[in-house]
């Protein structure tokens, strides 16, 4: 579907991704409203996102990202990006629910489909990957080039997660064409940390414990931690991944405590575990090497929970 075609008799669109924004999230919602700007000035485009970490402001257009919460007159169209569901739609789901037209992109495995249109492509390396693919090339501007460079790369790990294809370095490239900062850009919102963001990864990684006879690792954050080291959700980025990164392990664990007895958990795998596969059971989703979900119990109990399910398909891989 070329994404021209559902801009046609449209006056208004409002852009919206899923609740705590990651950089593929950021990237697909700013590269999407840069493109209607350019190309379609005769169109209103608004994006909704939870306030994302202000790393992301060496994108042009983030200055223009609102928070969901004042009324709207009906949107003309309602674009869903990096969703996997409804109900990661947060407080843009209101405007969701009023637009005269909704299309969903996404390439979560996870994702049924809950627009009008659903363009869902789980074997792309990222929403942004997917956008790009539906826009004229000859139509995408630097700055929308830069936002889409930006999800591209932050969702395959700067290129090195099994998700990057061939396409999806092709069309890094074609990005990169339009003169683009990439080593700037991945700089500043990939791998720079702030020294608190440091001091979280050290406890992490120094309490993180093996498990699975040495084939999974597992770490948390309790809400008493996050407080002490003057931290929030969102500089707990890039723990997991680095967990993964152990040698001997297949499968990561990280959970942050964010209530009494609840835990968000981050699950990463290597080569054979399909992480998506043991989220998905206790109501998460993701895709095959990365998945999470929000849990209730103690974490010990979430813990066992989730390894008799990792546990479960080491086994069924050792027997084939």
């Amino acid at each position: 579907m070329q994404f021209d075609k559902e801009l046609q008799d449209v006056r208004t669109v409002a852009i919206a991704g899923h609740v705590r924004p990651d950089g593929d999230s950021v990237g697909a919602c700013i590269g999407l409203w840069h493109y209607i700007r350019d190309n379609f000035p005769q169109i209103q485009a608004e994006i909704w996102l939870e306030k994302p970490d202000e790393k992301f402001a060496v994108l042009d257009g983030f200055e223009s990202i609102m928070q969901a919460g004042e009324e709207r007159a009906a949107y003309d169209l309602f674009v869903s990006v990096d969703c996997a569901g409804y109900d990661r739609l947060g407080n843009a789901a209101k405007y969701f629910d009023h637009a005269l037209k909704t299309i969903c992109v996404d390439h979560h495995v996870s994702n049924e489909g809950f627009a009008d249109k659903n363009i869902i492509d789980a074997d792309a390396s990222s929403t942004s990957e997917v956008l790009c693919g539906m826009m004229d090339p000859e139509k995408i501007s630097k700055n929308a080039a830069a936002a889409l460079y930006t999800g591209i790369a932050h969702d395959t790990g700067v290129f090195q997660y099994s998700c990057t294809s061939p396409d999806t370095m092709r069309m890094a490239a074609m990005l990169m064409e339009k003169g683009i900062a990439g080593s700037y850009i991945l700089e500043e919102t990939f791998y720079k940390r702030t020294y608190r963001q440091n001091q979280i990864l050290g406890k992490a990684l120094l309490e993180s414990m093996r498990i699975l006879d040495g084939r999974g690792i597992v770490s948390v954050v309790r809400r008493k931690e996050l407080t002490f080291f003057g931290v929030a959700p969102v500089d707990l980025d890039g723990i997991v991944s680095q967990l993964k990164m152990t040698e001997g392990v297949e499968v990561a664990i990280f959970l942050y405590e964010t209530d009494n007895l609840e835990y968000k958990v981050s699950l990463r795998s290597k080569d054979t575990v399909d992480v998506s596969e043991v989220a998905s059971y206790f109501g998460g989703g993701g895709h095959a090497r990365a998945a999470g979900v929000t849990m209730k119990g103690t974490f010990h109990d979430i813990v066992n929970n989730l390894t008799l399910h990792i546990e479960h398909q080491l086994t069924e891989q050792e027997k084939q």
